[in-house]
């Protein structure tokens, strides 16, 4: 058990995928159900409000989370323990506050208004019924024209195509656009100048809905007027956001590390570095491995060719000092597919396209990266 002032690390009783129920508020204490109503509501979350333990079989027990507060807690005696229940008041100094606690057993102890933020943040995670997070993939090119962008798409494609929940999210203002190389740029739904001022939290159901989807996949792209300054507030909450209801999120990354690209860095599970077989190529690659390694512990090496004498896929990834992700094949005619509208890894057969359905069966094996 703890007691939280601003942050915590209670256990979240297990939610149904799917589930939007909102918590169960046991008080009769005015100005605290005042309180409480108006963090839900701030979360986006309908509570079930009671006096005391609901007379109704299973309302407590199958309620996400469960808000007791400091004058209800008598009224709670002997109600089913279970995981997800905060006991709640204003009062910093009460010494018989663990005691009450413990006889109802609540996870943890929570002061308002010092614990308001992070309570929002708790009945937000019970409407999204948060689960396991996406596994995040980061694709930075070792020197401009690498392909990294076009590997990007082809990873959110393939992804997507196998069912899973997928994200595409363009963090390079001057590349020109992930949703012009997805053939969707005039594709209804907002761009990143839309979230430039995001601040605290972005509800992951919402951010979805409001992007544009393609190919089956949404994607967060840039729009075609000036170039818009992401602060890394907003790359925080965005990202936070597009991880939270779990599958995959792809992030096209800038090779300069600038505040905001280190906010994406830092929530990445790992990095792909893509570098061409030259040694020019190597040289720059060099570089922003280490600039991109102070801050991202996973990162690795996908080399295409073709290659300069006496050099292949692993002696360049052994230059970098980066574990070899894999060789990225040559694929004819991608440029002509794309003019035509066929994204990146568009054709299953196609060797970018198993390029990138190998990478992922190796990476989601055991819901984990391998």
């Amino acid at each position: 058990m703890e007691i939280v002032a601003g942050s915590g690390t209670s256990q979240r009783p297990p939610v149904a995928e799917g589930r939007r129920d909102g918590p169960l508020i046991v008080t009769e204490d005015l100005e605290l159900l005042d309180d409480l109503l108006r963090l839900c509501a701030a979360a986006g979350a309908e509570p079930d409000v009671h006096h005391s333990v609901p007379e109704r079989r299973g309302s407590w027990e199958s309620a996400p989370l469960v808000l007791v507060g400091d004058d209800a807690a008598a009224r709670c005696r002997g109600a089913t323990r279970r995981r997800g229940v905060l006991l709640v008041g204003r009062d910093q100094d009460d010494p018989d506050v663990w005691r009450r606690a413990v006889e109802i057993g609540a996870d943890c102890v929570l002061r308002l208004p010092d614990g308001e933020s992070w309570l929002v943040d708790r009945i937000a995670d019970v409407v999204e019924g948060v689960g396991r997070q996406a596994l995040t993939v980061g694709v930075i090119g070792g020197r401009g024209g690498a392909g990294a962008s076009t590997l990007a798409c082809a990873l959110a494609v393939t992804a997507a195509r196998s069912g899973r929940r997928t994200m595409l999210v363009d963090g390079d203002p001057l590349g020109g656009g992930l949703d012009v190389l997805l053939g969707g740029e005039r594709a209804e739904g907002r761009r990143w100048p839309d979230f430039a001022a995001s601040k605290g939290r972005v509800a992951g159901g919402a951010l979805e809905e409001s992007l544009p989807e393609l190919h089956a996949l949404r994607v967060l792209s840039w729009d075609r007027g000036d170039s818009v300054v992401i602060p890394p507030e907003a790359m925080r909450s965005v990202l936070a956001a597009a991880r939270r209801r779990g599958g995959v999120v792809v992030v096209d990354l800038p090779r300069r590390v600038d505040e905001g690209v280190a906010e994406a860095l830092a929530q990445l599970d790992l990095g792909l570095l893509v570098v061409p077989g030259e040694l020019r190529a190597v040289a720059a690659s060099n570089r922003v491995a280490s600039t991109v390694g102070m801050v991202l512990q996973d990162l690795r090496a996908v080399v295409r060719g073709p290659y300069a004498a006496g050099l292949d896929e692993q002696w360049v990834a052994d230059a970098l000092g980066l574990p070899l992700a894999g060789e990225l094949p040559m694929e004819a005619g991608l440029l002509a597919a794309q003019d035509s509208g066929a994204p990146p890894g568009g054709s299953a057969r196609g060797p970018l396209a198993r390029f990138c359905t190998a990478f992922w069966e190796r990476a989601l094996a055991g819901g984990g990266v391998s």
